[in-house]
């Protein structure tokens, strides 16, 4: 039998922290005019949002191979979202010549890893800085440091998780199959990749699973197939709740 890196349901659960303003609260009460345009945040707000809007914010998790770049592509043609990667965000510090590229360059050739409160205020200049207000985060947060250092640099909980599950066996199957030309597209490498993703995305998933944020998408069959899940996803957030 095939093996999933987790068979996840999302129920209900908010969270009784008072520390954090709950997007996906907010998200469902201002539907009536699609996603994320006109709601209004508390007095109390002291986020990084303007005061009249708050942005839409899905983060999107899978292992390598689990297609969701594909699936991204789709969701942004459809429904209209943005589509941030954390990756691409450093890559274009770095080719900005700035100091703070510098030192993202520096700390990649030391072979150290880019400090997650660096990558979230990337995303968070991106996020301001867009005409959008409808924003796919992929591939974020990929660590619990991530995950934390976003909540406490953002103030806030994305609308939900959009997590594509998929069999490893899929997974290195599709990466050895797509031929991209990449370094790093051989199975050793991509099972060292998976192993990566075991050990520091599950605890993410699990987290906003318990948090009943995550949505899960069976990441197996046609690229169609997968799609209409997915659809099924983004069009309930489309809907007054």
């Amino acid at each position: 039998m095939l093996r999933r890196f987790a068979s996840l349901s999302s129920p209900s659960i908010r969270s009784s922290r008072p520390l954090f303003v709950s997007q996906a609260d907010y998200g469902r009460r201002i539907m009536e005019e699609g996603f994320c345009t006109g709601t209004m945040l508390p007095p109390d707000y002291e986020g990084i949002f303007d005061k009249e809007k708050i942005p839409f914010i899905s983060f999107v998790l899978g292992g390598p191979g689990s297609g969701k770049g594909t699936q991204c592509a789709r969701i942004v043609e459809t429904f209209g979202f943005a589509h941030l990667s954390a990756g691409d965000l450093l890559r274009k510090e770095i080719s900005s010549d700035s100091e703070n590229g510098g030192m993202i360059l520096d700390t990649i050739k030391e072979g150290k890893i880019v400090p997650s409160e660096v990558t979230v205020k990337l995303i968070k200049k991106a996020i301001k800085s867009s005409k959008h207000h409808k924003f796919l985060i992929d591939g974020f947060p990929r660590t619990e440091e991530n995950r934390l250092a976003y909540e406490r640099i953002i103030g806030a909980d994305p609308n939900f998780v959009l997590f594509f599950d998929c069999p490893e066996e899929e997974m290195v199957k599709r990466v050895l199959s797509r031929n991209q030309g990449r370094v790093d597209d051989n199975e050793y490498t991509i099972k060292k990749r998976l192993q990566v993703f075991r050990e520091l995305n599950l605890p993410v998933i699990n987290y906003y699973s318990k948090r009943g944020l995550l949505r899960t998408v069976n990441a197996t069959g046609a690229e169609d197939q997968i799609f209409e899940q997915v659809r099924q996803i983004f069009s309930s957030f489309e809907v007054t709740h």
